[in-house]
């Protein structure tokens, strides 16, 4: 598997498989023929662990992994937590940096009976979390929201949850332009100034966000 290694137990690392049953390459796709296949080895793209008995466990899609502390967290491990709460329906843990540009696990989360999210249950659901798994997996950021968008087959599109919390964030920013502008620039003027929010950078937790 050229550079690839062995994890030890418990940790995760990503399956490789070997078998006749394999394809030998992607059609008109050299780059990800490469990134896949390496030699009669090929790259399944999921993450597991082995416990102490052998058995695999699976972890995750590797695109869908954050590395938080140095240590790869699961998503779904976190999720399994989370949904085990009393009023929680549903959850989708994804990755979002903080002012340090460091990447924390944020946590999206559908309750039940149509309860409305409030900072002191965000807070509870943190700490039913580090109550259960260490510390680094505990959601920085626990964002409540009526549902969560799937696909036809009812799998978490966990890009868009990405895609939600940055148009959130930079509808904050022109709305900030709007309020700092409102009596010193002309109307015709911040379109400008709305072009400017959009592409600027600002550290990601100035953003509004249910509980720090």
């Amino acid at each position: 598997m050229g550079s690839a290694s062995v994890v030890t137990g418990g940790e995760i690392g990503t399956l490789w498989v070997k078998h006749d049953a394999t394809c030998s390459h992607y059609w008109n796709q050299h780059n990800r023929t490469k990134d896949t296949i390496q030699g009669h080895w090929l790259s399944t793209g999921d993450k597991y662990r082995q416990d102490a008995e052998g058995y695999f466990w699976y972890a995750g899609r590797s695109d869908d992994m954050l590395k938080a502390s140095g240590v790869w967290v699961s998503p779904i491990e976190v999720e399994a937590v989370l949904t085990k709460h009393d009023l929680v329906a549903e959850a989708a843990v994804v990755g979002r940096k903080d002012k340090d540009s460091v990447v924390k696990p944020v946590a999206w989360v559908v309750l039940r009976d149509n309860l409305t999210g409030t900072p002191e249950l965000a807070r509870a659901l943190q700490e039913f979390v580090v109550s259960r798994l260490p510390i680094y997996k505990r959601p920085r950021w626990i964002e409540f929201t009526p549902s969560l968008p799937k696909t036809a087959t009812g799998k978490i599109q966990r890009f868009r949850l990405r895609e939600k919390f940055l148009a959130a964030r930079t509808q904050a920013r022109i709305d900030s332009v709007d309020a700092l502008a409102a009596d010193s620039v002309p109307g015709d003027h911040r379109q400008s100034l709305h072009q400017f929010a959009e592409n600027s950078s600002l550290p990601e937790d100035q953003s509004k966000t249910k509980s720090n």
